[in-house]
């Protein structure tokens, strides 16, 4: 017999005797063509392997002797609608989903043996049976109970209806063979029916879920669908079956519990209409997934964690591929912290299916590369082992068989040659799931000893007590901590606090965690009080979101690390204490102490705004906001600890700035175009519009804190229309798209503006206009043009919009530069222009040296290097090829025009200024040094000065 060729010996009499059963049950016309078929070896094999690993299958087969030739025929037997307008009666209803789930569930488990399917589809497949199910169960009891009680109605008369959420793994399309599904029943607002025999809606659907469940769940002679569970609903078991949408916000608001959001993030509409679906969907999202970074999750996954393995060890269930250490759960957990952590923060994230979602971690550095390959290899395996355990008997389980004959005939049913074979691989996926869920949700015992002397912890709990007044100011005092009873006030007066006593049970626990790690750490630090003076301020911000606190105590590196830049800088303390969330930052120091290229930070900042919703302009705003934070964090601590030299943290906060304009620009001219169309002569490509930056933007040069120097330019016809339903010319157009990016930029959200812009450095300044055609700019420029202005142009420079017209720009200015004049009369105005300035501006005195405006100081400098480009750009225009200074001043050495020492003197005394105006910046400390500092750099400065400009 041709079947009998690919099938263990150890096999032959069963399958011998399934098959003769097969053959009597089919008749001789099936059983011929099913022979005529088997044939062919492969198919051999395939029926093998099924009637071996699955009796429900071989049953199947011969309860319906036809479904053996169409599963050998046909690669894919469909999935057959209901029509429930044919069905007669509940039973005729409950029979037909039996028949077809029973039929599905044969197709699958043989097209998995048979190796024809893959767990993706096998798993869809069985989502797309329950979703069919469901919605023709739910279909058709809407119907009796409307025809017996009128349509449910809310208090304006509007129809309402069911939805039904599919949590797990129906929700995620992950469905096994014999899984319940868990489901939850809500419906928009509470009314009643408008039939003679009227029912409240919660009656109503009450009444309907019931019907459903029924169906679905009841075992009748052929059978059942589904069991379903229902616990995952608000109060579990004790709570109602179905609930309104106003219910249900309520009580995940108020009560909801974390391992509530856990089960949410799998959450699906799976039946009822879809746009009042979207409609709860988008109410219990902001449940599910914070706007902020949510450590406390992995607190939650390990407390669901422990007590799955405490049943492990109770029950027994290390054979649990699902539940025992490296199983199915551990790598769904793995999933799941990322998305509970970030969802909030990264829409991507929210993706429900997991073998989608793990590419999506490892993308965006969420797991080590490689790792996510290997967990989806693992997680496969699994899970293509729990469908062949619960094809066996169609039984849930997850237990590997203890019988020997039960695991060989397992093996040969998953094309393994035996046993060992297989059990080997679930070995080795196993250890590879164990690893990278101890690394990701290990116990903090597992992560990091305890680090904070005992004494610490008593300090911190004794600090407000007067009995312990003198030992707690011994134990500061040997720590470094001095003056001792500053610190002491501090800590006291934290401990002491209101907000700190109306804590709830479970914040002040991680309190009293996080202050003895933090006062061992600040004993560490050079300064102890004023690391613990500068991070205090973050703590009492984020006591109401404890979260971040276990973010620290669970990261010892963050903690080393957050001192040693609030010890640093006051400027990044303050930053961090009022935006919290930039504490992710310091996560990945490595991250944080590598610098970025421009490229690198345009990119990045296009990433992130391809995560949120194009339509929502107050979120890619916030958006906009959180990245120049985050990026601005990165570069002081790049600065504070030495990573990054004055020049490339000038760069990287100019070119910072550059990529938020482009991408603010942007933002602009979408909303100006769909609201009036584009401008006559642009396209979508090309807008006619640039960006012209002076001053420290211009010249590379910006500051922690600098504003922005900005001059808008266009070169569209100012008389024609925009090609919209509105229509406006283009000079009003591009005037209204300047205004709107200033909006974008200066408006003050929670997380407060972009960017300070001033524009007052365009043609005629404030009496101008706010959007300057390039004709009109060159002519003011020629003709009307003071000579401060054209000393500002020597730093101005094109850095958004158009290319064409960005380069045109760069020609107009060389062009404007490189004109001859009168050098005395030049040097006149350049001179009175800076007395003019210093009159005004200049904080020295005596005692101090202003470092900007300060006779020999870097506005000197710049007024040199200004009147140089001006003076001698006309017979050497490669002088004025660049924007800042200290090129330009390597320019002149290059063109012969400055001797060699002279011009490094300038660069020197120039980077000595700003190297500590950005130190300054970062204390928030005004620019202004005593009178005894700089010395020799400002007598190098005032003699330059002196031969110069006389």
């Amino acid at each position: 017999m041709p079947l009998f060729k690919s099938c263990p010996p150890e096999f032959l009499p069963q399958l011998e005797d399934q098959w003769n059963h097969w053959r009597a049950s089919a008749g001789e016309q099936q059983a011929a063509t099913a022979e005529a078929l088997l044939k062919d070896e492969t198919l051999q094999g395939a029926l093998a392997r099924s009637f071996i690993g699955s009796d429900f299958l071989y049953r199947q087969c011969c309860h319906n002797p036809e479904l053996l030739a169409e599963l050998l025929q046909k690669d894919d037997l469909g999935l057959d609608a209901i029509d429930t307008d044919s069905i007669a009666d509940e039973g005729a209803l409950n029979r037909r989903l039996r028949q077809l789930r029973n039929r599905v569930t044969a197709e699958v488990i043989y097209r998995d043996f048979a190796g024809q399917w893959d767990i993706p589809r096998v798993c869809l497949r069985l989502t797309e049976l329950a979703e069919l199910c469901i919605q023709a169960a739910l279909d058709w009891h809407h119907r009796q109970l409307v025809a017996r009680h009128g349509e449910p109605r809310d208090a304006d008369g509007n129809v309402q209806s069911l939805v039904v959420l599919g949590m797990g793994k129906l929700g995620a399309r992950e469905l096994n063979l014999s899984s319940d599904i868990d489901l939850i029943f809500a419906y928009p607002e509470p009314g009643e029916t408008d039939g003679e025999q009227s029912l409240e809606n919660q009656k109503f659907f009450q009444r309907l879920g019931q019907r459903l469940i029924k169906s679905l769940d009841a075992v009748t002679g052929d059978g059942f669908v589904f069991r379903v569970d229902m616990r995952l609903r608000p109060y579990g078991d004790s709570g109602p079956l179905v609930s309104h949408f106003a219910a249900l916000e309520d009580y995940y608001q108020t009560q909801g519990r974390e391992w509530e959001r856990y089960a949410m993030v799998k959450a699906r509409p799976v039946a009822g209409d879809e746009a009042v679906a979207a409609e709860l969907m988008e109410l219990l999202r902001p449940f599910t997934y914070r706007r902020y970074i949510d450590f406390s999750a992995i607190d939650a996954l390990r407390e669901m964690k422990a007590l799955i393995q405490r049943q492990v060890r109770a029950r027994g269930l290390s054979d649990n591929i699902k539940l025992g250490r490296g199983g199915i759960r551990e790598v769904e957990f793995i999933a799941q912290a990322f998305q509970l952590i970030r969802g909030g923060r990264e829409p991507a994230l929210r993706e429900r299916n997991l073998l989608k979602l793990l590419p999506l971690l490892e993308s965006d550095g969420h797991l080590e590369p490689g790792v996510a390959q290997q967990l989806a290899g693992a997680y496969l395996l699994l899970r293509r082992v729990e469908h062949a355990l619960q094809a066996e008997r169609d039984r849930q389980t997850q237990t590997l068989p203890a019988e020997e004959e039960r695991r060989q005939k397992l093996a040969f049913a998953l094309g393994r040659d035996d046993w060992a074979q297989l059990q080997g691989e679930l070995t080795a996926a196993r250890v590879v799931i164990e690893r990278e869920f101890d690394t990701v949700i290990a116990p903090p015992e597992e992560i990091a000893p305890p680090s904070a002397a005992e004494e610490w912890e008593g300090l911190w709990a004794s600090c407000a007590d007067d009995a312990s007044v003198e030992a707690n100011l011994q134990t500061l005092d040997n720590a470094g901590f001095a003056p001792a009873q500053q610190a002491l006030d501090l800590l006291a007066e934290l401990r002491g606090a209101p907000l700190v006593a109306t804590l709830p049970t479970e914040s002040r626990a991680r309190l009293a965690q996080f202050m003895p790690l933090l006062l061992a750490a600040a004993a560490r630090e050079q300064a102890p009080l004023l690391a613990l003076t500068r991070v205090l301020p973050l703590v009492r911000s984020v006591l109401r979101r404890s979260a971040y606190l276990v973010l620290i105590n669970e990261n010892p590196p963050v903690l080393s690390q957050l001192l040693r830049l609030c010890s640093a800088s006051p400027w990044i303390a303050e930053q961090l204490a009022r935006l919290p969330i930039l504490l992710d930052e310091l996560l990945d120091s490595r991250r944080l102490l590598a610098p970025s290229t421009a490229a690198d930070i345009a990119d990045e900042l296009r990433r992130e705004l391809l995560r949120v919703d194009p339509e929502d302009l107050e979120v890619q705003m916030e958006a906009l906001r959180h990245f120049k934070q985050s990026q601005s964090l990165r570069i002081a601590a790049q600065e504070v600890s030495g990573a990054l030299p004055l020049m490339k943290v000038s760069d990287s906060l100019t070119w910072l700035a550059e990529a938020i304009l482009q991408q603010s620009l942007q933002l602009a001219w979408n909303q100006m175009v769909e609201k009036y169309g584009l401008p006559a002569g642009a396209s979508t490509e090309e807008m006619r519009f640039g960006i012209i930056a002076y001053g420290k933007l211009g010249g590379l040069e910006l500051g922690h804190g600098s504003d922005l120097d900005i001059v808008f330019v266009h070169d569209a016809d100012p008389q024609q229309q925009t090609d919209g339903t509105t229509s406006i010319d283009n000079l009003r157009f591009y005037t209204r798209l300047a205004q709107r990016l200033i909006h974008i930029m200066q408006t003050r959200t929670l997380s407060g503006p972009l960017y300070e812009v001033d524009t007052r450095l365009r043609p005629s300044g404030n009496s101008g206009l706010l959007v300057t055609s390039m004709v009109a700019f060159e002519k003011y420029q020629r003709e009307s043009a003071w000579t401060w202005e054209h000393q500002a142009l020597v730093r101005a420079r094109p850095v958004a919009g158009s290319a064409r017209l960005c380069a045109d720009f760069e020609q107009l200015r060389l062009q404007l530069l490189c004109e001859a004049r009168d050098e005395k009369k030049l040097r006149e105005e350049v001179v009175a222009m800076r007395d003019k300035m210093r009159a005004h501006l200049d904080k020295s005195n005596d005692k101090n040296f202003d470092l900007k405006q300060g006779p020999g100081g870097i506005v000197d400098i710049e007024f040199m290097v200004q009147y140089a480009a001006l003076a001698w750009a006309q017979n050497a225009p490669s002088i004025v090829r660049y924007t800042d200074n200290i090129r330009i001043l390597e320019s002149l050495i290059d063109a012969g025009l400055m001797p060699a020492h002279q011009a490094e003197h300038l660069i020197d005394a120039y980077k000595a200024y700003r190297s500590e105006g950005h130190r300054l910046a970062l204390q928030q400390l005004p620019g202004v040094v005593s009178g005894d500092q700089f010395t020799a750099e400002r007598k190098t400065v005032l003699t330059n000065w002196q031969q110069l400009l006389g």
